[in-house]
Formats: C-alpha cells, structure tokens, sequence
C-alpha cells in the first residue's frame, strides 16, 4: 500500500484535536445558558466569562489545526 501516510495523519491529528473543543464549547455554552435562566440580573457577568472561555478552547482547536500542517507536512 503506497500513499501518503502524513496526509492521513494530518487528517486524523484535527480530526481528534477538534473533538475536545466541540465538547468543551457545548459544555461551557450550556451551562452559560442554564446560570443565565436561572439568575437573569447575573447575564452580563457571565456572558463575559462565556467568551474569555469560548476564546480559551477555540485556541486549543487552533492549535491541533496547526499542528496537522506541522505534521501533514
């Protein structure tokens, strides 16, 4: 089997590197909604932390992207 295995590995590298983001953001943003419902005057508060959190586990997907050109070669 000939082929280039870096392409695969680069593949796989972003396709997992992406799954621990997806998770975290649907976690984070979740609970983000639910703390608003529950205490409305608290909104603004928690909305910013919401996106100093969205732009902390974004960077980790940037990363595994970066990474698979590293690797992909």
């Amino acid at each position: 089997m000939e082929g280039n295995i870096g392409a695969i590995g680069a593949g796989l590298v972003f396709g997992l590197g992406a799954i621990g983001p997806g998770i975290g953001l649907g976690y984070l943003i979740g609970k983000a909604i639910e703390s608003m419902a529950r205490q409305p005057e608290a909104a603004g508060m928690v909305r910013t932390t919401m996106f100093l959190g969205i732009a902390f586990v974004e960077a980790l997907a940037l990363f595994g992207f970066v990474l698979s050109f590293i690797i992909g070669g």
